[in-house]
Formats: structure tokens, C-alpha cells, sequence
């Protein structure tokens, strides 16, 4: 069991299908082929990489160039971790499982700064060295991105190189540069490799630059190696409707966190909220014409499947033809059972032309930011909205008919006082009222900890620790219970850890490198969260946490000064003073310049549509028809195998996969009633988790005429492999459920190490009038004598036939594990195969 290869482990481990790599739209290419291997690596579990937009894109442009592979690689779970350690296997990438280390490049997208010791176990689990200085040219290029990277200096000692800003034009550029330095026999070594990469805009050099620090810990100085890379300027694409973007996005087996088409509307935002970084470092605001989102909609949901659609953006209700747009997508797609969803809805974008559009959407939970409780302290983070005009959009929307809403806070803004927690409490019941009277049923108080971020006009402010994080909690927790709000909170050690690393300097990085050898891993994830393993880290490496919580001054040197986001420091110490003014900055893309020094208004400048004015949006005229002629109802019954990775696949996961090959195939499928409209696909009962299937069975009901091989044909182009339909017959609609038409199954285990003694051991046991069975998860106990059919040994094969038991049944796996006393991994390692099924 020790020479067992990566994906041999994947029947030991929790979620199977994190690691498959043969995704719908996944990209495989010959890498013996192309001139450049890149590996896209994010440093979080699958769910969570796979719903980052941003690695999509990346994935796209990428491998359309034909000299170049990308491929995906994603933090392995804990439990693959551990495989992977005792049997001295690399961490390998989904689509090829080639070794990490075997990349020309790994490029990391950082979004999260708790992410760091991932990032160092990804390293080091594919035999690459976690420090720069260590890695030569026959190692990877290692570089990151993302919005981390606007401070890259706690991470930098562990970079080749980072991008700052937008990668959709950079990215390119960076292959390109590697890929005639490889050509040119890697000339220069490393060192003129990154020499090169200086030459890209927005590439930032880590090793270029040296620091020094004050006796008192403050920095004294970044000095740069050459006068020619003297700061870092910030990557803009000036026009997204120049760059590609994906049409034919990944489509993953297991759910995902936002498991869904997503069409970027516009990015960057310009608010000015004080707090917020990403609305300094993605400006200035570019939206993407209404004609090219509905363009990549259309293709997207053709190539997915996908139910689901969502509008993104950092505010999406301030897209130039939000309402058209949405009006014309809701027109086009709401036969078909499509949703439309909108996340990051201001409170003061909610027309009345928009509520009445979105009140055609599916009604599930709204969430607004208020993110302070008081008028006084909104103003001073200039939010821009009024505790009379929120209470309004919350009436709107209850009386849309929504029935909970989430409410998003900060706590530990600059200058807040007991009082401004006070007015969380208040709002929020009043927000509660108001949904009681118009039908809603909850209100929930979500309470995040205000953390300063680099080139934010708060960047120099001062952090509460995580003991004064809880008091303002408790005060939250009683008042909200008074008004019978639900309260919400994030962990308040991970905040201050997330603001160390947020305004941190480099040498934090041996921190990080020590936390990780003591054992941090997913430090975002509260269960795995070990916040004495970080102080412990802290302590060892001589380091107080708490000073980088602390007040900067305003001409203090910070540790991201070589960084120029474009915004500059004039802008945001005007805007730090004016916050403590309370005074209201206007939004730039309804008002005049607001002088944050980014625009050279030629080709870097806000890229929006006038409201109003013709929005380019194609109008879907839906035919005025005659009412559609009741269609036949039939039920085409399924006969499809199950072998390879396919056996990995969960029976939710087959559900999802199923239903979206439907809706690609063109297939007519019936819908449920209801508000959550679902197409009728039934299955036999799930098989194990592992096991393949000779011999499975679907139920799909369809409306109208469409030949069952034609289904078949049409279905099998569609699914992925290891899925092939053999058969489709029309059954009649009143025969029962395939759910539980099953009476009894046929199986095969192939195994090695059948001895002699084995079949005297299953005669024996089917010699026997009974055999009582522990259930493990339930503790319950029954004979399973009775379903025991067959059991026997055929050339090195144990073969049984297993009844369906209406009290409980047991499976091929528990058989075994029962009669020889198999360990639990040894167990899961079988290879059982289901030769037939018996309706």
C-alpha cells in the first residue's frame, strides 16, 4: 500500500472529487507540446478556489495560447495532506498529475491574508523550498498575485516575484518574458530572469529591494538595488471589453461555494468608502458593455448548464444599465428556469425600476451593509447613507417578498464609541419590525472586525485587539437579544491576525515559516484555527503581534511605500482627516474628479455608460404565441455505468451532473412546481462512495416528443467520462420510482491478496441460518443472513449477491470488513465493482 500514486489515495480521503481534475470545460494539453507549464495554485480547499473568478479568467487566456499549459492546483484537505506525507507523494496538478515541482511556473492568487501557511505547504509538499533564496533556475518561478499582494512584504521573502493589479495583459507578458529566456538556454540564470520580468508594468521584485528598521521596530528605510526598478506601479487594463473572458468557465463536480455562471459587470468601485481597500486598489471603474455580458451569458449557460447567473460586481446596482440588463436577461432565460442573482446591492442603487425586477428573482435571503450602526460614524467612513433611506429599502424589499435579511457591521471603526454598538442594536430591531409587518420572518446582525488596509485613508489607524474585540461583542450580543435579532460574528483572533499580516512587514515571514512548522494550516478555517500555535510562533521568532496593530504616524515609512496603487498619499491623508470632519467625499462617477491622483483621464479613466442614454442592451421580444397545447408527459428510463473517477463522484454530485448535461443537451426535462424549480431525474439507490457500476438506473421525465436514443446520444455527448448510458426506454409514467424498484444487486471485488483460507471462511458464513450486524452510525443490530444470496471466490474474484433489506441493508465493503476484520483503510481501498442491478 505504500506504492500506491495520488490518485490511489482519493478512496481514503473525505471529498474525492476535489481532486479529479476532469471537470466539464477543463483544459487538457499535451505538455510535452508547449514551450511554457504553468500550474494556477490557490492556496484553499477546492470549493473555495474554484468560486474565485479570477483563477478563471487566468485559466482561459492562458491556454489559448498554444505554446503555453495551464493547469489547477489547490490546497490539499488535512486528510490528503497526511496521505500524501507518509507515502512520500508530491502534490501534483488536477488536469495532468504532474509534480508541482515539474512546472516552469507556479503562480499563487492570494485573496486572503490568513492564507500564507497554505501557501508554504503547497511549496514544500512538491519538494520546493518555502524561501526564495533557496531556489535556483531549476526550480519553478514562484510568483503570487492578488490584492494581498498591494503589501506583499510579509510574504516576501518567500517570492520570486508578484504582480500587482490586473493579470488578464500582464500575465501574458510574464510567459512570454519566461518563455524567451528558456528558449535562450535560461541565460542569466535566475537573476536575469527577474532582471527581464522588470521590464513588465506592475511586476514587483522582492529580492530588488532591501529594508532596514528603526531601534524602535518602525521602518527606516526601502531601499532599491537599481535606480531604473525604483518603485512598482500598479497593472490597470483600461478597457475590460478588450481582454477575453471566459464563455466556457469550469463547471466542477462537487458544490462550490458560488457554484454559478458569473459575469463580472464592472470592476472597481468609486464610492470612497474610507475603509475599503478594494474600492481604492481596483479603480478606476470599467464596466463591461451590456451587448458583450450578454454575449458570454448566452455562451456560459450553453457551455455550463448552469441554473444559476450572477451580476458581479463591487456594487453591482451602479452598473450604467443594471436595470435594462437584468429586465432583458430575466426575459430570456425565466422559461427556461434560470435565476438571476445580484449580490453587492447598495442601499441607495434599489430603484424602483430595479426593485421591480428583482422582485422577479428567486427570494431567498438579501443582504444590505449598513456597516455602522450610527449616522455619525457612516458619515465618517463615508458610506453615504441614511438610517431613514435604509429603513425604506428594507420595507421594499419585505414587501418584494423576501422573508430574511442579513445585516453587515463593522466593529472598531476609528472613533466609535458604546454608543455607535448601541445603534447596531437599535437598527437592526427596527429593520426587524419592519420585516414582521410585511411578512418576513428573521433579521440577522453580521458583525466583522474592521481591520486597516494598505492605501485606504485609514491605513494609519490603530486596530482593537482580539480581548477588546470580545467586550464590544458581549455588549452586541445582549442588545441584539433584546430585540430577538440573530447575531453573527467572525472569530475575533483571526481578525487580529488577519490585520498583523494586513499592514505587516517582512519579517513576518518567519513567522508565518515558523507557525507552519509547528502545524497552522487553513488559519481562515475556525476549526482548524490554532491561535496559541501563532503566539507561540510570534514568540519564538521575537515578534509582539500588537505592534502592528498600533496607530501609524502619517510620515512614517510603511512597508508597502514602493507600492504605488496609483492613489496617492496627498488623497489619502485628506481623506483621513475628512473622515474625522465627518465630512462627505461625492462619488466620482456621479460627480467631479475627487482628486485620488489615479486618472490621466487619456487612457487610464472611469469607463462607464450615461444612464439614460442608449444602453447597447438587445431586447428580447418574447413571440407572442398562442397558449402552448398541453405536451405529453413521458418517462425515459436510463441504463448508464459508473467506472474509473466516476466512482468518486457522490450521489449529490451525479444529481447536479446529471441535470446540467440535461440542460446542455437540450434535453425537454419536466420541472417540479414550487419556487426552487428542479428538473424530474430520479435514481436507483446511491451506491457507496468508491464503487463503480456496471448497471445503474434514471428516471427523466420529459414534455414533448424526443426519442429515447436520441436522449441517450444527445446525454452521452454531455456527460463526463466514466458516465456512458447503454440504454433509454420509455417506461410508462405510472411504474414505479426507480427509487425503489431495486430488489437486488450483483458485485465483484478483485482482490490480490485472496488466500486459501477465504472461501472456507464464506462457505461458513453461508452455512449459517443467521449472522447479526452492528450498524456503525446508527448502533443498530440485525441479521443480515437473509440478504446474502451469493458468496463465493472465482479466480482470485469474490463474488456476492447482496438483496435489498427493507429494515437495513449492508454493503460489499461492511461484508468484508465483517468476515476478514479489515482495518478501515484497508476496507475503502477495495475495488468493488456492481455487475448488475435488479428492478
Amino acid at each position: 500500500m505504500n506504492n500506491l500514486s495520488f490518485k490511489d489515495l482519493l478512496p481514503l480521503v473525505s471529498k474525492p472529487s476535489r481532486y479529479l481534475g476532469t471537470e466539464v470545460n477543463s483544459i487538457h494539453k499535451d505538455l510535452d507540446k508547449v514551450d511554457v507549464r504553468i500550474a494556477l495554485a490557490f492556496p484553499d480547499v477546492y470549493e473555495v478556489g474554484m468560486s474565485h473568478q479570477g483563477l478563471h479568467i487566468l485559466y482561459h487566456i492562458l491556454n489559448s495560447i498554444p505554446e503555453v499549459a495551464a493547469e489547477r492546483v489547490y490546497a490539499p484537505w488535512l486528510d490528503m495532506e497526511k496521505l500524501l506525507r507518509e507515502r512520500s507523494l508530491p502534490l501534483s496538478s488536477l488536469e495532468s498529475n504532474l509534480n508541482l515541482r515539474e512546472f516552469d511556473i507556479l503562480g499563487f492568487s492570494i485573496q486572503y491574508d490568513l492564507s500564507h501557511t497554505n501557501m508554504l505547504n503547497m511549496m514544500e509538499l512538491a519538494g520546493i523550498p518555502i524561501w526564495a533564496s533557496e531556489r535556483d533556475e531549476s526550480f519553478p518561478l514562484i510568483i503570487a498575485g492578488g490584492p494581498c499582494l498591494f503589501n506583499p512584504e510579509p510574504v516576501a521573502d518567500f517570492l520570486d516575484a508578484a504582480l500587482i493589479g490586473d493579470g488578464e495583459e500582464a500575465f501574458p507578458e510574464i510567459v512570454e518574458v519566461y518563455r524567451n529566456w528558456k528558449l535562450r538556454g535560461c541565460e542569466g540564470g535566475k537573476l536575469g530572469l527577474l532582471r527581464a520580468l522588470t521590464d513588465i508594468k506592475g511586476m514587483y521584485v522582492p529580492s530588488f529591494f532591501d529594508v532596514s528598521y528603526n531601534d524602535d521596530g518602525t521602518m527606516k528605510e526601502i531601499r532599491p538595488k537599481y535606480d531604473d526598478y525604483r518603485k512598482v506601479e500598479k497593472r490597470i487594463v483600461a478597457d475590460l471589453n478588450t481582454v477575453p473572458y471566459p464563455d466556457r468557465p469550469l463547471v466542477p463536480f462537487m458544490a462550490i461555494v458560488h457554484d454559478r455562471v458569473t459575469l463580472e459587470v464592472t470592476r472597481g468601485c468609486t464610492r470612497g468608502c474610507r475603509f475599503c481597500q478594494a474600492g481604492m486598489i481596483y479603480r478606476p471603474a470599467r464596466e463591461r458593455t451590456p451587448s458583450m455580458l450578454q454575449e458570454i451569458a448566452e455562451k456560459a449557460l450553453r457551455s455550463t448548464g448552469y441554473e444559476d447567473l450572477t451580476l458581479l460586481s463591487l456594487s453591482t446596482g451602479d452598473y450604467s444599465f443594471i436595470s435594462d440588463l437584468l429586465a432583458n436577461l430575466m426575459d430570456r432565460y425565466s422559461d427556461e428556469k434560470i435565476a438571476i442573482s445580484l449580490p453587492s446591492m447598495r442601499v441607495d442603487t434599489m430603484s424602483p425600476e430595479l426593485i421591480s425586477e428583482i422582485k422577479r428573482v428567486r427570494k431567498t435571503g438579501f443582504t444590505m451593509a449598513p456597516e455602522a450602526g450610527s449616522e455619525r460614524l457612516r458619515d465618517v467612513i463615508n458610506k453615504g447613507i441614511t438610517e431613514a433611506g435604509l429603513l425604506n429599502s428594507v420595507r421594499q424589499v419585505f414587501e418584494a417578498g423576501w422573508e430574511t435579511m442579513k445585516l453587515y457591521f463593522m466593529i472598531g471603526l476609528p472613533t466609535e464609541t458604546d454608543e455607535d454598538l448601541m445603534a447596531i442594536a437599535e437598527l437592526s430591531g427596527k429593520a426587524l419590525k419592519i420585516a414582521r409587518k410585511a411578512g418576513g420572518k428573521n433579521v440577522t446582525a453580521s458583525v466583522a472586525s474592521f481591520v486597516p488596509k494598505p492605501h485606504t485613508p485609514f491605513q494609519w489607524e490603530e486596530q482593537i485587539g482580539h480581548n477588546e474585540t470580545k467586550r464590544r461583542h458581549d455588549l452586541l450580543r445582549r442588545e441584539l437579544k433584546k430585540n430577538r435579532v440573530t447575531f453573527k460574528w467572525h472569530e475575533p483572533a483571526m481578525s487580529e491576525l488577519e490585520g498583523v499580516f494586513a499592514r505587516g512587514d517582512r519579517r513576518l515571514s518567519k513567522v508565518i515559516a515558523r507557525a507552519f512548522e509547528l502545524g497552522c494550516r487553513f488559519d481562515g478555517w475556525g476549526e482548524v484555527f490554532r491561535f496559541d500555535l501563532w503566539q507561540k510562533a510570534f514568540e519564538d521568532c521575537g515578534l509582539d503581534p500588537l505592534f502592528y496593530l498600533r496607530k501609524r504616524g502619517m510620515e512614517e515609512t510603511l512597508p508597502w511605500d514602493h507600492i504605488d496603487s496609483g492613489i496617492s498619499k496627498k488623497y489619502l491623508k485628506l481623506e483621513s482627516k475628512r473622515s474625522y470632519d465627518a465630512v462627505f467625499t461625492p462619488d466620482c462617477r456621479y460627480d467631479e474628479c475627487s482628486g485620488c491622483g489615479l486618472c490621466d483621464f487619456k487612457t487610464i479613466k472611469n469607463r462607464i455608460g450615461v444612464r439614460g442614454q442608449g444602453s447597447g442592451v438587445r431586447k428580447f421580444h418574447r413571440p407572442q404565441l398562442k397558449p402552448k397545447p398541453t405536451l405529453a408527459v413521458r418517462r425515459i428510463r436510463l441504463t448508464y455505468s459508473k467506472l474509473n473517477d466516476a466512482r468518486f463522484l457522490g450521489h449529490l454530485e451525479l444529481s447536479s451532473l446529471f441535470a446540467r448535461a440535461v440542460r446542455r443537451a437540450g434535453v425537454p426535462v419536466r420541472y417540479s412546481a414550487g419556487f426552487h424549480p428542479a428538473p424530474k431525474i430520479t435514481f436507483s439507490p446511491p451506491i457507496s462512495l468508491g464503487m463503480e457500476s456496471l448497471e445503474e438506473f434514471a428516471d427523466i421525465e420529459i414534455e414533448g416528443y424526443l426519442a429515447s436514443n436520441e436522449a441517450r446520444d444527445r446525454l452521452n455527448l454531455q456527460l463526463p467520462e466514466g458516465i456512458r448510458i447503454e440504454t433509454a426506454i420509455d417506461v410508462p409514467i405510472s411504474s414505479p420510482a426507480v427509487t425503489s424498484a431495486v430488489t437486488k444487486s450483483d458485485y465483484e471485488i478483485k482482490w490480490s491478496v485472496v488466500s486459501g483460507q477465504w472461501p472456507v471462511v464464506l462457505r461458513d458464513f453461508m452455512a449459517r441460518g443467521s449472522f447479526l450486524f452492528k450498524k456503525e452510525r446508527t448502533g443498530r443490530e440485525y441479521d443480515i443472513r437473509p440478504l446474502i444470496e451469493r458468496l463465493d471466490t472465482v479466480d482470485n474474484k469474490i463474488l456476492m449477491t447482496i438483496k435489498s433489506g427493507k429494515e437495513g441493508g449492508i454493503k460489499p465493503g461492511e461484508l468484508m470488513q465483517t468476515l476478514f476484520g479489515l482495518g478501515d483503510e484497508e476496507t475503502r481501498l477495495l475495488r468493488v465493482v456492481k455487475t448488475r442491478t435488479y428492478l
